[in-house]
């Protein structure tokens, strides 16, 4: 049920980006810019700059599950993030712990390709997040790399080929599917929503800037927020890509890094 608090409580399930342009960074910064109080639970630490991924060091099972458990005791939510999850143990704890206080919304970011085209997840993972997590998700907001991953076949190249795997990514159980196209070739960046009664384009214009690092998972984010602040699914997904390209084309006032620097998550307040 929604609440009736004017600031909603939105919950990201993530990694650490030390950066501060990606994971659990990146998510708290959206909440915030969108107008929702942002709480976190941590799956894991890296050590990374704007430039890649050195390493990772996996948060153990049993302390996400007292992370949740703490939190859920004491907080109300009204939706949640998963961003990525490497294992079936993590993976069931978190299912285990929404289904038992669950949210209104839970949005799943598939997170298994890094834009170098690495697969970041090995297979038992791959699995762990399309048996377990995608079931219990309101959303999945996949892009076309992820989701040909999800269902073992080539990614698209075309919006016919997106059309094409729209039925195939609704059967694996999610309540709807956001198909993001910023893969395909062109000027435009052409997103599928994918829901039980329709498939809806949503139009987009491809932005010239290098500052790409954290998109996904702040475009997740905000869906989120904009769903715990009220909005129509396809309402909130319009909403963030929106405030996501206006980001995107702040970005250059930021000087951070000297690789893929992040979007300007504050652009409406700095």
């Amino acid at each position: 049920m929604t609440s009736n608090r004017s600031i909603p409580n939105v919950l990201t399930i993530a990694g650490s980006d030390p950066s501060g342009g990606a994971g659990i960074q990146a998510d708290l910064k959206t909440f915030s810019a969108l107008g929702a109080y942002g709480t976190s639970v941590v799956t894991a630490l890296t050590a990374q700059n704007t430039r890649g991924v050195r390493g990772v060091h996996p948060v153990p099972e049993d302390f996400i599950r007292l992370q949740l458990d703490t939190l859920l005791d004491d907080v109300t939510l009204d939706a949640v993030k998963i961003g990525m999850v490497a294992s079936r143990e993590v993976a069931e704890t978190i299912r285990h712990a929404l289904e038992a206080r669950r949210p209104r919304w839970i949005v799943l970011d598939p997170v298994m390709v890094a834009k170098s085209g690495d697969v970041l997840v090995d297979d038992v993972g791959i699995a762990a997040v399309r048996e377990v997590l995608v079931p219990l998700a309101d959303l999945i907001t996949p892009n076309l790399p992820e989701a040909a991953v999800l269902l073992g076949c080539d990614a698209p190249m075309t919006r016919a080929d997106m059309e094409a795997m729209a039925p195939r990514l609704a059967a694996l159980g999610a309540g709807a599917v956001l198909l993001k196209g910023g893969h395909l070739q062109g000027e435009s960046c052409p997103d599928l929503l994918i829901t039980a009664g329709e498939r809806r384009w949503l139009e987009g214009t491809r932005i010239a800037t290098s500052n790409l690092h954290g998109t996904g998972c702040s475009l997740s984010s905000a869906i989120a927020a904009r769903l715990a602040l009220g909005d129509s699914l396809p309402e909130a997904v319009a909403s963030a890509k929106q405030w996501l390209e206006t980001a995107l084309t702040e970005s250059s006032r930021l000087d951070v890094g000297h690789g893929h620097g992040p979007v300007h998550h504050f652009h409406r307040w700095w």
